[in-house]
């Protein structure tokens, strides 16, 4: 029996306006699969990933997920309630800005353990050694487990919001821009990093993304957007490679030029 699609959003369309920010986009994600959402600022691919992601309510279309208890639900007939508990198990959500998705007042180690503890977990011991091992896990010193965000380089908080996000051990993984406003160096161990944990968890990720590098690197599939719309969508190496709309040939040659 062929798998069944993780994440499957038909027709979604959200404006601003006189402004479509997206238009009648479609799209299926399967189990382990990363796909890589391109283009330009504007083009819509971050409100595509709100859309989708259960924080942005389109104006049409639909979102659908395979439930673990009730099966393929539309997310947006969801209570409210209903898509908070799905954030905090099923789905991760990676910030551009760290900070946007850690409490900064609080230690590493709450940090990570908070989820945990949102699921029912109230053993301390049990939740500190959870939260210590994805330390190790997203390569960070585990001695620093009571340290602050505030005390972290810009890297590391990345790294300790990738640790809350998966600990739940979640099926989908929502990224914006992971790896934007890094060091060139700190961003390619984070690459690293990210490639390595969504191989070995079989983890399904939609990563939005205006750098090409980063599209070739993590993901399997890739959409590329221009004006809201999705313009051209295939096989990662195959868009690049051999783009076929004159956008994509036009975003791939501003990348090979000296």
């Amino acid at each position: 029996m062929a798998a069944a699609a993780l994440l499957r959003a038909t027709g979604l369309a959200k404006r601003y306006g006189a402004r479509a920010a997206v238009e009648d986009v479609s799209l299926e994600l399967w189990p382990g699969e990363v796909l890589a959402v391109v283009g330009e600022s504007g083009s819509g691919k971050t409100t595509l990933l709100d859309c989708l992601s259960g924080r942005l309510r389109p104006d049409a279309g639909t979102v659908e997920f395979p439930t673990r208890h009730e099966g393929a639900k539309e997310i947006y007939a969801m209570s409210e309630a209903e898509r908070r508990l799905l954030a905090r198990t099923d789905w991760g959500y990676v910030h551009q800005n760290p900070d946007h998705g850690l409490r900064m007042h609080v230690s590493a180690g709450a940090n990570v353990g908070e989820r945990l503890m949102a699921l029912g977990a109230r053993h301390y011991g049990r939740i500190r050694e959870e939260a210590t091992s994805w330390l190790a896990r997203v390569e960070m010193d585990v001695a620093r487990l009571d340290d602050k965000p505030a005390e972290f380089s810009g890297g590391m908080r990345q790294r300790l919001q990738i640790a809350r996000n998966l600990v739940t051990r979640p099926r989908l993984v929502f990224m914006d821009e992971p790896t934007s406003g890094l060091d060139v160096s700190v961003q390619a161990r984070l690459l690293d990093l990210l490639r390595t944990i969504t191989r070995n968890l079989a983890l399904a990720a939609i990563v939005v993304t205006h750098d090409l590098g980063v599209a070739r690197l993590l993901a399997h599939r890739m959409m590329v957007m221009k004006e809201g719309r999705a313009v051209e969508s295939g096989l990662t190496d195959q868009v690049l490679d051999d783009p076929q709309h004159p956008y994509s040939q036009l975003l791939v040659s501003s990348v090979l030029q000296p």
